[in-house]
């Protein structure tokens, strides 16, 4: 897992929680093997789920109570399967092919690769899911985002009112240049939820952030989108001559500041791993210490990845 989907999720789900939502996390092990994750093998994909549901968890992920429920698509499927599978039919009849095609991209997925029949049932399945689960918000990435007006333009077709709302978050951009997104496949563009201390200072280290340039910067992203989000401040350590410890209280303080060059990469770079690593360091902790969170990160590193 990535630190989008670990740290940035967790962010999210918190400020749904505390502004007094019930979260429903979908743990689609169904799609994942629709999809053709872990070969299709329903087994692996779900250890891999569970590791997931441990990530969170350990990141500080506020599950207290009952405002976060973790619920797997097969079970759920399987015990109203007479209320879920009439719903993805009648969205299938109502939509044309071409219209679910420009939805592939869900999946990571363009319109022009090669798909499986499976691959096209799967955005009439997600878009299902929203009514299934009676959301009345859906919060995913932006890379979601065309399903979820897809669901939207079902009420529209069956004369719906109360449309689901769509919150979809900001898609972190890939460590290196002109990397639009994040991909598992070059571990270099990410960091990932289980990296070690070193590991981390080493990708920020040789992450694209040229001075003085905000634009397309993955540094500042993860300050923007992660640190600030997650500390209401970013902090920086530098030696005296170079202008001392500095504690910004928010993004624009810090823009104006990279613009004019008063703040170097050079600076900025240790400042972001070494918060990086306070946010990691609990779950680190959580996957060496705990038997069934070891036990799950050495199976799932010993699978090997497919798109």
């Amino acid at each position: 897992m990535h630190i989008a989907q670990g740290v940035m999720k967790t962010i999210n789900v918190n400020k749904l929680t505390k502004a007094g939502c019930k979260v429903k996390i979908w743990i689609a092990d169904w799609f994942a093997q629709l999809n053709n994750k872990m070969g299709g093998d329903l087994k692996k994909i779900k250890t891999v789920g569970e590791y997931l549901i441990e990530i969170w968890k350990a990141v500080g992920m506020d599950i207290d109570g009952d405002k976060v429920e973790f619920l797997w698509s097969s079970d759920e499927i399987n015990s109203r399967a007479h209320e879920y599978w009439p719903l993805v039919m009648d969205i299938a009849r109502r939509n044309k092919l071409p219209r679910i095609m420009r939805c592939v991209q869900i999946m990571g997925r363009s319109e022009q690769d090669e798909l499986t029949a499976a691959q096209i049932f799967y955005p009439c399945m997600q878009c299902a899911d929203i009514f299934f689960l009676k959301a009345d918000i859906c919060q995913l990435g932006m890379d979601q985002r065309k399903v979820n007006v897809l669901a939207r333009e079902y009420c529209d077709d069956i004369k719906r009112k109360n449309k689901p709302i769509i919150l979809s978050h900001h898609m972190l951009p890939g460590l290196q240049q002109g990397q639009e997104k994040m991909s598992k496949s070059d571990p270099s563009s990410s960091i990932f939820m289980e990296d070690e201390e070193a590991e981390v200072k080493t990708k920020i280290k040789k992450a694209y952030c040229p001075p003085q340039i905000v634009e397309g910067n993955p540094c500042l992203e993860y300050i923007k989108y992660i640190v600030f989000p997650w500390f209401h401040e970013f902090k920086v350590e530098r030696n005296p001559e170079n202008g001392g410890e500095k504690i910004y209280k928010s993004f624009e303080e810090l823009v104006a500041d990279y613009e004019s060059g008063g703040l170097h990469p050079g600076d900025l770079k240790p400042a972001l791993a070494k918060a990086l690593n306070t946010i990691l360091q609990p779950v680190r902790d959580h996957f060496s210490k705990d038997p069934k969170a070891k036990d799950l990160l050495k199976r799932v590193k010993g699978y090997r990845v497919t798109r």
